[in-house]
């Protein structure tokens, strides 16, 4: 039988590997010398972040720490949305069955699961690791793995805690990992270049305006007839306008875009609307998907927020958060309920063009 290194980082067993593919090379040359692509693996760490996108993405400065910490471990990632993970995830998986079977059949050096979902916690109670971090299921019920866990899993039992919390979530994973966040970024792969090229006047500044915030979370929502003098506002300043969405803000962006003259190109497939975020050089947003693509690609920000313990997010430096004038009396709450007033009718558009501005001239 011809040997083979099956501890090596690029071995498959059910298909050639890259290096193969590329270079005809085998694990041994005809004369006994090793590949020179061999990548001695020794451990196999398994990172359980299953959704949603943003928060798989705010979840990958860990990998930093990871390939610093075991430079020679096996890194497997399930999520449900396996697109989105950079190449430096050796097993990227998605949430199926096959996987799942698969996953069982594996003995993890580390398992960190980082979803409280119930299925995500039931899956790091079957599969089988040395050490186990994050969230389990015990008993039926979600809990922590252990004591470093304990501190992220009472914030999202009581709400007045939450509300008291200083720390980003990187830095929270981090702690619950094991690590010290130092500000660690994003990793996010960069797009391919668009097979046609967006029709953008790129000698000007261009600020993307993504006015979304999926179905649910209606209490996030900032006014239409804001965004239309936000968009306004900016061209006049001679700003490029884009506007950004998925399929439930696709009318509204269309309409936009006629009443302003702003750029709307459509809604897209996730790697399509990474490569059209790329393209701006600062994004409006509220607490989105594209918020953190747009922190993934490095680029400038102005985050609405409301709902949320602004210090959960981590800007990098890239921009500023604004919040309403008056207070939000709704958190975590995907519908407004106070009857008094609506808080982000009171978010007014001179303070996001002067953000926009301000940002803009650093």
């Amino acid at each position: 039988m011809i040997p083979l290194k099956t501890d090596c980082r690029f071995f498959r067993g059910d298909v050639p590997c890259k290096p193969h593919k590329q270079f005809g090379v085998h694990c041994f040359d005809s004369a006994g010398t090793l590949c020179p692509n061999y990548d001695r693996i020794t451990s196999n760490i398994l990172i359980i972040k299953l959704g949603a996108i943003g928060d798989v993405i705010r979840t990958t400065p860990l990998l930093h720490k990871l390939k610093s910490s075991s430079p020679s471990a096996r890194i497997w990632w399930l999520t449900l949305t396996p697109e989105i993970l950079p190449s430096l995830v050796d097993e990227p998986l998605g949430f199926t069955l096959k996987n799942i079977v698969a996953l069982r059949s594996v003995r993890f050096d580390i398992l960190y699961n980082l979803d409280k979902d119930r299925e995500a916690c039931a899956l790091a109670e079957q599969i089988q690791a040395d050490t186990k971090k994050g969230f389990r299921l015990v008993h039926g019920v979600i809990s922590p793995a252990d004591a470093a866990s304990e501190d992220k899993y009472v914030t999202g039992i009581f709400d007045d805690v939450s509300q008291a919390n200083r720390k980003s979530y990187p830095q929270e994973i981090f702690e619950i990992c094991g690590f010290s966040f130092n500000g660690e970024r994003y990793i996010m792969d960069k797009p391919a270049p668009a097979a046609s090229p967006w029709k953008i006047n790129k000698r000007r500044k261009v600020v993307g305006l993504n006015t979304g915030c999926g179905g649910r979370w209606t209490s996030r929502l900032w006014d239409e007839k804001n965004w239309n003098a936000l968009a306004r506002a900016l061209k006049k300043k001679g700003y490029e306008v884009v506007f950004l969405g998925g399929e439930l803000e696709h009318a509204k962006n269309l309409k936009l875009a006629r009443a302003t003259k702003g750029k709307y190109f459509g809604h897209f497939p996730l790697q399509q609307f990474i490569g059209l975020v790329d393209q701006c050089d600062l994004v409006v947003t509220g607490v989105t998907m594209a918020m953190h693509i747009t922190i993934g690609l490095g680029k400038k920000i102005v985050l609405f927020n409301n709902i949320f313990n602004k210090h959960e997010f981590e800007l990098y430096g890239l921009g500023t958060i604004l919040e309403p004038d008056k207070p939000c009396r709704c958190f975590y709450q995907p519908a407004c309920t106070n009857k008094a007033y609506r808080c982000m009718e009171h978010l007014p558009v001179k303070r996001v063009i002067d953000a926009c501005e301000e940002l803009l001239r650093s």
